[in-house]
């Protein structure tokens, strides 16, 4: 299964520069990330080194039409498969689209899984982007290829069928067994720290249970420590109310204390016994 990507991006310099800067190739490691190398073999020939996501690819490239100004035109053939085009369009004197696509083959697992989170999409939109603030900065092209390939042959835009010669090469190029392990365990691990994250996010929102206390053990009760006044001092409040025995009148002093006998002979200050 292939994929197709299509960004485009506004630089405001004149169509001729913009076109004269792209067709200098072996400069596109200077705005194009993950690209390591482009060695020109000849007008129409490519040799490219690349490492995306830790999987080092390399392709030979033909140019299937170059026209100045307006088109170039590329197919691999050998190496990893893909094919596009870019274009060129003036937006006035002093401005200039750049339109970008082309269609590749994910192989092995760390491409795909790449693929599926768009990683070169991304990767094409930031080169794009690079690629305005290079020549907008210089204020002009570091080079030129004025010649033309197959300009009266409009290949349209080559998709990886015109990639006659490139099978691929399973997604091995450059890589080994642990790096491909790798990847595909970063990208699990990175599954598995968010889902331990959800996970402990809602075990937060639920309440702890309580402990429970082994059986026969009794709670330690509360304890409500009062001040104590010294001994020399009588609180008015902790008097309690004085209260007389029945049929008994306490005298209002202790002077007369015989005459609290009552009738029957005992005497109330002991507790009862006759004073006969």
């Amino acid at each position: 299964m292939t994929t197709k990507v299509e960004k485009s991006v506004q630089v405001d310099v004149p169509v001729n520069q913009a076109y004269n800067q792209w067709t200098q190739f072996e400069d596109f490691p200077h705005f194009m990330g993950g690209v390591k190398e482009v060695r020109q073999l000849d007008d129409t020939h490519l040799h490219w080194v690349a490492e995306i996501a830790g999987v080092r690819r390399e392709w030979d490239a033909a140019i299937l039409e170059q026209e100045p100004d307006r088109k170039v035109a590329w197919a691999a053939t050998s190496g990893a498969t893909n094919a596009g085009a870019v274009r060129f369009e003036a937006a006035g004197p002093s401005s200039t689209i750049v339109y970008l696509a082309l269609e590749y083959e994910p192989e092995g697992a760390v491409e795909q899984v790449g693929d599926k989170l768009g990683i070169v999409e991304r990767q094409v939109t930031s080169d794009l982007g690079r690629f305005k603030e290079l020549i907008e900065d210089e204020g002009y092209a570091t080079g030129a290829w004025r010649g033309s390939v197959n300009e009266h042959l409009d290949v349209g835009t080559p998709g990886v069928e015109d990639a006659v010669g490139s099978h691929g090469d399973q997604g091995k190029a450059g890589v080994s067994g642990k790096a491909v392990a790798a990847g595909v365990a970063a990208v699990a691990g990175v599954a598995a720290a968010a889902g331990a994250a959800v996970a402990a996010s809602k075990g937060s929102e639920q309440t702890a249970p309580q402990p429970q206390q082994p059986e026969g053990i009794r709670q330690p009760q509360e304890v409500t420590v009062v001040e104590q006044p010294p001994a020399d001092v009588v609180r008015d409040d902790a008097l309690t109310e004085e209260t007389n025995p029945a049929g008994y009148t306490a005298p209002s002093s202790t002077e007369g204390v015989e005459q609290g006998v009552r009738d029957d002979g005992d005497d109330p200050m002991i507790g009862g016994g006759s004073r006969r």
